[in-house]
């Protein structure tokens, strides 16, 4: 960006915007206002009503600090510390995978299966999350519902800690159970002292090693790889889906999130493991994104 002795918000946002689009940042509109929102201390909106508001000296320094960031591939959620999941916000670094919007379904299904409408919920239940990450899947259901409990398990202590400190942030922390276990060990279930549960929710890593060059740069260099891949990608289902049958209720329900064309396969490991009334969810797109079952029937 040029030298100027003084910047408007509306210049800036416009010259900044165009800048990422020539360095083919993605959203390079919603960047700007992201990043110059964070500095200014102004949401989006409120960067619109004080469109003639001049920019500071110190505060463009620090704006550019955070477009040299973004530039270097940071994804955005990461330098804000922050990302927005079904309607709350979340705290996230790198010790986590930043919430995906896809994943929001997950928690949708979810809660419709329970009976859970709305913003309230009625009547009671016991959920596990495994691999909760960020915590946004148990968070989320716990804050909207608030009969229930959630048992939140993750291999990282690193995650756990960023999971503590969301369910913290939403108030929902007495009612959520945190647990390190790894979801590939044999005595994973072992482990998971909280149950039965009425319902199993997991964003496993699903990702297939040969995948991982793949991915974009904003993905393969600042996000945890733990929380991606597995070598064929089906590891973490067939890990889950073997060792649901000790941990759920008589018809108790396992969800799994979905990656790309794994439907099928999925269906049959979930089937050879007792599950039956197996569904698959489609997003908003069209493409299979969310998979459920009943434990015995």
């Amino acid at each position: 960006m040029e030298e100027r002795k003084e910047w408007q918000v509306v210049e800036l946002l416009k010259k900044t915007a165009d800048f990422f689009i020539e360095k083919q940042v993605d959203e390079a509109r919603l960047t700007a206002e992201l990043l110059l929102g964070r500095v200014i201390g102004k949401s989006r909106l409120e960067l619109y009503l004080h469109y003639s508001r001049p920019v500071y000296e110190d505060e463009l320094e620090r704006f550019r600090q955070l477009c040299r960031q973004r530039l270097e591939g940071r994804p955005v959620q990461y330098i804000l510390e922050e990302q927005c999941f079904y309607g709350l916000d979340y705290s996230v670094d790198e010790r986590v995978l930043i919430p995906r919007p896809e994943t929001e379904l997950l928690v949708e299904y979810a809660l419709e299966l329970l009976g859970f409408s709305g913003r309230g919920g009625r009547g009671e239940a016991n959920i596990l999350d495994i691999g909760t990450g960020s915590g946004c899947i148990a968070v989320t259901m716990a804050k909207l519902c608030p009969s229930l409990h959630a048992t939140a398990v993750d291999c990282s202590l690193d995650a756990l800690a960023v999971a503590r400190c969301n369910a913290a942030r939403h108030g929902v922390e007495s009612r959520i159970t945190f647990v390190m276990a790894d979801m590939l060990d044999d005595c994973f279930s072992e482990r998971i002292t909280t149950g039965p549960f009425d319902l199993i929710l997991s964003n496993p890593p699903y990702i297939p090693e040969v995948e991982w060059a793949t991915l974009q740069r904003e993905v393969r260099e600042y996000e945890p790889k733990l929380a991606l891949t597995t070598p064929d990608g089906f590891e973490c289902y067939r890990a889950v889906a073997g060792q649901a049958g000790k941990l759920l209720t008589a018809g108790g329900k396992l969800f799994f999130e979905l990656h790309a064309d794994a439907a099928p396969l999925v269906s049959e490991i979930m089937t050879a493991n007792g599950f039956a009334s197996i569904k698959v969810h489609k997003d908003y797109s069209g493409h299979d994104r969310v998979i459920s079952g009943s434990y015995g029937g």
